[in-house]
C-alpha cells in the first residue's frame, strides 16, 4: 500500500467513526451496515437481502424509483444507479460491478428502452454475459416489460418476461415469487 492509499484508507475510516459517533449508519454498499450500538461500541450486520440490480433508461426513471421502492418494502436490496452512485465515483465501473455482485439483474424494457442506444444496452449485454456463468437452471436476469413493448429477440427466445402492466401490483409479487423461489434453490 502507498503512503497516498494508506492516507485515503486513513481518512475513509475517520469518516465512518464520525457518522458513527453522530448516531448515523454507514452502509457499505454489497457488504453491510456498521452500526453504533447502545454500548457504545460499532456492530457490524453483514447483508442478507439479496441485491437487484435494475437497468433502465433515463425516460422511465419514475417506474424504475417506483419498483425500486416495492423491492426496498419487500425487504430486498435493490440497486438503482440514482440512489446509489456517488459524486465522484467512477460510474461505468461502479455499474459493472454492481451487476457483478447482484443476486439478480431487473432488465426493464419499454417502448422507449428498447429503440435508444447507449448504456441501458451495454448493461443488459454485460448482464447477459455475467448470467452465462450462472448455472443454467438458476435465474439471474429478470426481463421486466414496464408497457406494451417487445422485448428483444435474444433474451424473449430463452428468458420468460414478466409484465409490470396493467396490474402493477401482480407484477411485482411475480417478481417477488421468483426471486424467493431462487433463494430457496441456492440454499
Amino acid at each position: 500500500m502507498t503512503g497516498s492509499d494508506a492516507s485515503t484508507s486513513e481518512h475513509v475510516a475517520q469518516l465512518v467513526r464520525q457518522c458513527l459517533e453522530e448516531g448515523k449508519s454507514v452502509e457499505i454498499d454489497g457488504l453491510g451496515v456498521f452500526l453504533r450500538v447502545s454500548s457504545g461500541c460499532y456492530q457490524f450486520i453483514p447483508r442478507a437481502q439479496p441485491k437487484i440490480f435494475l437497468g433502465y433508461v433515463e425516460e422511465d426513471l419514475p417506474l424504475a424509483e417506483r419498483l425500486f421502492e416495492a423491492l426496498q418494502s419487500a425487504g430486498l436490496a435493490p440497486w438503482l444507479d440514482r440512489r446509489k452512485l456517488l459524486p465522484g465515483q467512477n460510474w461505468p465501473r461502479a455499474i459493472e460491478e454492481a451487476i457483478e455482485t447482484s443476486d439478480f439483474f431487473l432488465a426493464c424494457f419499454s417502448h422507449l428502452s428498447v429503440r435508444k442506444r447507449g448504456s441501458f444496452q451495454s448493461e443488459i449485454r454485460y448482464a447477459l454475459d455475467c448470467a452465462s456463468r450462472v448455472p443454467l437452471d438458476e435465474t439471474f436476469l429478470i426481463p421486466v416489460r414496464l408497457d406494451e413493448c417487445s422485448v428483444p429477440r435474444r433474451i424473449r427466445r430463452e428468458i420468460q418476461y414478466i409484465d409490470l402492466f396493467p396490474d402493477w401490483n401482480r407484477g411485482i409479487r411475480r417478481i417477488l415469487s421468483v426471486i424467493e423461489k431462487q433463494l430457496r434453490k441456492r440454499r
